[in-house]
C-alpha cells in the first residue's frame, strides 16, 4: 500500500481555480511561469495554503501578485521577516502574500494568500528556472511536479512536516484546471517530444526544425507529474551560454557581471574499461516500507509494484557483480536489517543464498527511517583496495532529507553514492542529495520504466574507477578574468553532461568581436584527459537571467546542500539569496497591497488547495490511539467529522505509518484484508539471468532449456565434440540474450561481459565452432566477434 488520504466528508470551496503554466526551453535550461488564479466564492474573506513540489534543482526568483486589478511585486526578505510582514498585513484586513520552502527539504515549498475577499479575485505568479540532464536514452527531461508524497517522520523527531495537513483529493476530482504550453529552442534539432500526459501535436515554428511549441491536451487533470521528454538531434554536442548582467546591478557582483554556463560531456572512451575481476564493496540498500508495496503509476493499470520492480533489479545485479569483489544486502523501514553481518566475498554460494533471500524479501518494515542503517553502514570496517559503492533505492518519502544528506556527506571521502527514486512523489531533495553528496548518480524511476536499464548503468559507473585532479582553467582575453560559481564539476561519467558556472569579470580590453576558452582537466586510470570548449563573448540580453539564477542555484547547493549548520556558509547563503533573488531555506517572498483603501472585515477562514489522492488496491487501516471512527481510505467516501479531522491532524498517510494501526472494520462494518498483488509472470530474460553462476558461466539443465525453448536432450545430442557442457550452454545463453532480449541489452551487457569473458578462459579453439552451432540450433545469427573472435 502507498499514499492513502483522510478524506472528509465537506464541500468546502477551494479558492484556486487554475493553474497555468508556461515553459521555455533553450537547449538544457528550462524558464518556468506558473500563474495560479484564485476567486472566493464565500461570503467571509478567507486565507489559502497551497503546499506544492518543485524539483530540488529549481531556482525560485520571482513572485508577484495581481490583486483587485494592482499588480504587487513580491519581494525577497529573511524568512521570519517576511513570515513576520505577512502575519502583520492579515492582523490589519491587508491582502497579502507569501512563498517559502520548507526548511528541512529543498523540493517542498508553500503558496499563501490572505485576506481575499468575498467575491474577490486574485493571479499569484511564481518564476524558476532549471538545468535539465539527458536520460540515458539522449532526452532532455523536463518534469512539473504534481505528486506529493506525505514524507514520514522518524521517531523522536521534532515537529512534523508541512506534508501532514495537506488535504487529498480523490483522483478525477481536483477542484483545479491546469495548462500548460512550452516553447523549445535549440541551436540543433528538435526531433521530437513524447509524455506519457496527452499533447497537442507538435508545432514548428522554425523550417530549420530549431523551435517548436507543444501544449497539454485539454481537460489534462493535475492528477501526475507532466513530464516532456525533448530529443535533439545532437544532444551530446558542448554548449555555452554567455549571458550580460542585470542592469543598474554595480559590477564586480554575481549579478552586476556577465555569466557563463557552459556544459561539457567528457568523453572516457578511449580509457581502458574496467576490468571484470574488478575489486570493490558493493552495498545495496533497499527501502522496504509499507510504501514500496504499491504502484510507480497509479494512473498505469500494469505499471510494476515498486518492491517487486526492485527485487528484479537487486537480482541483476548481483549477477552483474565482478568475481573478487564483496557485497552486502540491506533493508530498511522502521528498523533495518542485512543479509550478512559484515560484507562478504562474491562467490558462488554467497550469490546463490542472497538470491534466494531477495526473493523473499517483502514491503514489510513499516515506517521510512534511513538515518540509522546508513549509520550502521558506515560504521562497518573499510576493505582495503575494495572501494566502497552504496546503492540506495526508495521512494524517498522522508522529513529529515537534510539529516540523511549530511550524514552521507560526512562520508564523501569514504565511498560513492548512486540513487535511486521510485515512482512519482519521490523526493528529488533526497535523491539527489545523497547522490551529489558522495560523488555519484541519480535515477528517477516512474510508470513502467525499467528500474533494471537505470541500475545497470549506474552500476558501470561504479565500476569505473574516479576520476581525480578535477580542474578548471580559462582563456580569455587581456581584461578579463573568469571566477568559477560553486564547486565545479566534483565527479565524471562517460556520457554524463558537466556543467560549468563562472561570473566573468573585468573590462574586455579589444574592441572587434572575440571568444574564450574553457579547458576541463582530470586524470582516469593515470592518464590525463582535456575536453575545452570555445564560446563568443558576445553576452546575451535576457529580463529573466536565466544563467545568472542556475549559478546562484549552484551556490547555493554548495552551501547549503550539505545538511551541515555552518555559520559562515549560512550567512553567505543568505547574502547569495537576498542578492539572486534566488529562494534558499533562510528566505522568503512577501508582498502586500498597500493601496487598499478600507481593511478587510470579517472571520478570515482557513482554506487548503487539496492535491491529488494517489493510491493503489490497499487496506483500509484505523488508528488504535485516536479516533475510533477514523478510517484511511483509498474511495471517494464520507469517513470522519470535522472534529476528529482536527484531532487527527494527519491529511495524509501511508502504509510507512503502518506500526501505528491495526486491520478494523470500517464505519460500513466491511473487514479490509491486506491486499494481495497477483503474481506476475516471470520474464524469460529474468529466468534466464537467475541461472547464470557468478563466473558467468550457465550449466546445461532442464530450467535453461525451457528459456530456450529446447528440451535438455537436445541441448546435449547438439553438443560439438569436445566441448565441455557448461561452455555449451553459456554460448546458447549468449545467442539467446542477443536476438531475443537485444531491446534490453542495458540490462544484460555487463553479465554477458562476465561471460564470455569465461568463455575466452575456458572455450579453447572449439569456441568458433559453438558459436556456429548454436546459430544454427537459436535460429539466430549473431556475430562471432560478439565472443571476441
Amino acid at each position: 500500500m502507498t499514499i492513502c488520504g483522510l478524506i472528509k466528508n465537506s464541500e468546502e470551496p477551494v479558492p484556486l481555480q487554475s493553474i497555468s503554466v508556461d515553459v521555455v526551453v533553450q537547449g538544457f535550461v528550462a524558464d518556468v511561469v506558473s500563474e495560479l488564479r484564485y476567486k472566493n466564492e464565500e461570503k467571509n474573506p478567507v486565507e489559502v495554503t497551497f503546499v506544492f513540489p518543485l524539483d530540488d534543482d529549481a531556482a525560485v526568483y520571482a513572485f508577484e501578485g495581481l490583486i483587485g486589478g494592482t499588480r504587487i511585486e513580491a519581494q525577497i526578505r529573511e524568512k521570519k521577516k517576511a513570515q513576520q510582514e505577512y502575519e502583520d498585513a492579515l492582523s490589519e484586513g491587508k491582502q497579502a502574500f507569501l512563498l517559502e520552502r520548507e526548511t528541512s527539504t529543498s523540493d517542498i515549498f508553500t503558496c499563501s494568500l490572505g485576506n481575499l475577499p468575498p467575491s474577490g479575485e486574485a493571479t499569484l505568479k511564481l518564476r524558476y528556472v532549471q538545468a535539465l540532464a539527458p536520460e540515458p536514452d539522449g532526452a532532455v527531461r523536463f518534469v512539473l511536479p504534481a505528486v506529493l508524497n506525505p514524507r514520514y517522520v522518524p521517531r523522536g523527531s521534532e515537529g512534523g512536516t508541512v506534508t501532514q495537513s495537506v488535504p487529498r483529493a480523490p483522483k478525477g476530482k481536483l477542484p483545479y484546471t491546469l495548462s500548460l504550453c512550452a516553447s523549445l529552442k535549440s541551436s540543433h534539432r528538435i526531433n521530437r517530444v513524447e509524455s506519457k500526459c496527452t499533447l497537442e501535436p507538435l508545432l514548428y515554428t522554425m523550417e530549420d526544425h530549431t523551435a517548436a511549441q507543444v501544449s497539454l491536451a485539454e481537460g489534462h487533470q493535475f492528477d501526475r507529474d507532466v513530464e516532456l521528454l525533448i530529443y535533439y538531434e545532437e544532444v551530446h554536442k558542448p554548449s555555452a551560454i554567455f549571458e550580460a548582467g542585470k542592469p543598474g546591478v554595480a559590477s564586480g557582483s554575481l549579478m552586476g557581471d556577465p555569466a557563463l554556463l557552459v556544459t561539457l560531456y567528457p568523453s572516457l572512451r578511449c580509457a581502458p574499461k574496467p576490468g571484470l575481476n574488478a575489486t570493490g564493496e558493493f552495498i545495496f540498500l533497499l527501502d522496504r516500507s509499507g510504501s514500496m508495496d504499491s504502484s510507480t503509476d497509479y494512473n498505469i493499470p500494469d505499471a510494476p509494484h515498486r518492491i517487486q520492480s526492485a527485487k528484479e533489479t537487486l537480482i541483476l545485479l548481483l549477477k552483474s557483480l565482478p568475481l573478487g569483489c564483496f557485497f552486502n544486502i540491506y533493508g530498511f523501514g522502521s528498523s533495518y536489517d542485512s543479509f550478512y553481518p559484515q560484507s562478504v566475498e562474491y562467490t558462488q554460494q554467497t550469490m546463490s543464498e542472497s538470491l534466494q533471500r531477495v526473493k523473499a524479501l517483502g514491503a514489510d518494515l513499516g515506517g521510512t527511517e534511513i538515518l540509522e542503517p546508513l549509520k550502521a553502514i558506515y560504521s562497518q570496517p573499510y576493505r582495503e583496495g575494495h572501494a566502497r559503492q552504496l546503492f540506495v533505492f526508495t521512494d524517498g518519502e522522508v522529513s529529515n532529507t537534510d539529516q540523511v544528506i549530511a550524514e552521507v556527506g560526512r562520508h564523501s571521502s569514504s565511498h560513492r553514492c548512486f540513487s535511486f527514486g521510485i515512482g512519482e512523489g519521490a523526493s528529488t531533495a533526497l535523491i539527489k542529495g545523497i547522490a551529489r553528496a558522495a560523488g555519484g548518480s541519480a535515477e528517477f524511476i516512474v510508470g513502467k520504466e525499467r528500474m533494471q536499464a537505470k541500475a545497470l548503468q549506474s552500476l558501470k559507473k561504479a565500476l569505473q574507477p574516479a576520476a581525480t585532479k578535477i580542474s578548471v582553467r580559462w582563456d580569455l582575453p587581456s581584461g578579463l578574468e573568469a571566477v568559477l560559481v560553486g564547486s565545479g564539476p566534483q565527479v565524471i561519467f562517460e556520457g554524463q553532461h558537466s556543467l560549468i558556472y563562472a561570473q566573468i569579470r573585468g573590462q574586455h580590453q579589444s574592441s572587434g568581436a572575440s571568444e574564450g576558452s574553457v579547458v576541463l582537466q582530470y586524470n582516469f586510470q593515470d592518464q590525463t584527459f582535456t575536453e575545452t570548449m570555445k564560446f563568443p563573448l558576445q553576452a546575451q540580453k535576457s529580463d529573466r537571467l536565466p544563467v545568472h539564477r542556475l549559478a546562484a542555484r549552484a551556490l547555493l547547493q554548495d552551501l547549503e546542500g550539505t545538511g551541515e549548520k555552518d555559520e559562515e556558509k549560512q550567512r553567505l547563503a543568505l547574502q547569495t539569496s537576498l542578492s539572486s533573488g534566488v529562494v534558499c531555506s533562510q528566505t522568503a517572498y512577501v508582498g502586500v497591497n498597500t493601496e487598499l483603501g478600507q481593511p478587510i472585515q470579517g472571520p478570515l477562514v482557513q482554506r487548503n488547495v487539496p492535491l491529488v489522492l494517489a493510491c493503489s488496491s490497499a487496506p483500509r487501516l484505523m488508528h488504535k490511539k485516536r479516533c475510533k471512527r477514523a478510517v484511511l481510505q483509498c474511495a471517494p467516501r464520507p469517513v470522519m467529522s470535522q472534529s476528529c479531522m482536527e484531532d487527527y491532524s494527519l491529511a495524509c498517510l501511508g502504509m510507512d505509518h503502518a506500526a501505528e494501526f491495526s486491520f478494523k472494520e470500517d464505519i460500513h462494518g466491511a473487514s479490509h484484508p491486506p491486499a494481495i498483488h497477483p503474481r506476475k509472470k516471470k520474464s524469460p530474460l529474468l529466468k534466464l539471468v537467475s541461472l547464470q553462476n557468478a563466473d558467468g558461466s550457465w550449466g546445461p539443465d532442464s530450467n535453461l532449456a525451457s528459456v530456450l525453448g529446447l528440451s535438455e536432450a537436445e541441448i546435449l545430442s547438439k553438443t560439438p565434440a569436445q566441448v565441455a557442457p557448461n561452455v555449451w550452454a553459456t554460448v546458447l545463453a549468449i545467442l539467446w540474450l542477443h536476438s531475443k532480449a537485444a531491446e534490453q541489452r542495458d540490462e544484460w551487457e555487463l553479465l554477458e561481459a562476465k561471460a564470455v569473458t569465461w568463455l575466452r578462459a575456458n572455450a579453447g579453439s572449439q569456441l568458433a565452432d559453438c558459436v556456429k552451432t548454436g546459430n544454427a540450433m537459436l535460429g539466430s545469427s549473431v556475430s562471432p566477434q560478439t565472443f571476441g573472435l
